[in-house]
């Protein structure tokens, strides 16, 4: 299948084999993958190439992933990023946040579930002034920002597409299934901690300031955004 435009799919791999495979496997799915070797290509392209989206190893050969794309968001990039690591712990996850990725892709490679993955992130944008509010949180779909008491509020893909499905169901207490579900689209092994973690960093965003919280737990459930 080609997609229209080819999206630009920068990939930052060390390992020449696995970039070999990482590229050859997005060129017949129908993207243009751009493979740089080490942190400082990848953050020159990063900002030359303007990539629809970021793949980063996090374990670059001597260099950090994770600071790599601490650089690339704090350069401007606003591009979802993937992260290529080989573990899975709650501390794993939220250190891809912190570092500004939007999610990860475990090792080892496996080509389907990699492109299933990359195909979630770059569905074909849909050109809509809409916004959803709920108080005085607004949430502008177009440019995927959201605005709480007039302050701005960046997020990451997978920020934005958690708090569009709140907002979608207002006072709807909604289970981590049907989270999961319609968030990430899909299954993930064994027990996860990935919803929690997504939570906490949206709160993080919105609640500054001392805002009240808006995004509460319903223990043993899951989570409802409501305002008493």
């Amino acid at each position: 299948m080609t997609l229209a435009h080819n999206p630009c799919v920068l990939v930052i791999e060390s390992d020449e084999s696995l970039a070999n495979q990482l590229s050859c496997d997005l060129k017949e799915a129908g993207y243009e993958p751009v493979v740089a070797h080490d942190a400082g290509c990848g953050l020159r392209y990063s900002r030359e190439r303007e990539p629809a989206l970021i793949v980063v190893d996090r374990m670059l050969s001597g260099e950090s992933g994770l600071s790599l794309c601490k650089s690339i968001r704090g350069s401007g990039t606003r591009s979802p990023m993937l992260i290529l690591m080989a573990r899975d712990t709650v501390d794993d996850r939220v250190a891809c946040l912190e570092a500004g990725a939007d999610d990860y892709f475990l090792k080892p490679y496996r080509s389907e579930d990699f492109l299933n993955l990359i195909r979630l992130y770059l569905k074909p944008d849909v050109d809509t002034t809409e916004q959803l509010r709920f108080g005085d949180l607004v949430l502008d779909i177009a440019t995927r920002r959201a605005i709480y008491s007039g302050r701005n509020i960046d997020l990451t893909m997978k920020e934005f597409e958690l708090l569009k499905f709140l907002m979608e169901h207002p006072r709807e207490v909604l289970t981590r299934e049907q989270i999961l579900e319609n968030v990430w689209g899909y299954d993930f092994m064994g027990e996860s901690n990935v919803i929690e973690v997504y939570i906490r960093y949206l709160r993080l965003k919105i609640e500054d300031e001392g805002q009240k919280r808006l995004i509460q737990t319903v223990r043993g459930v899951g989570y409802v955004l409501r305002d008493t």
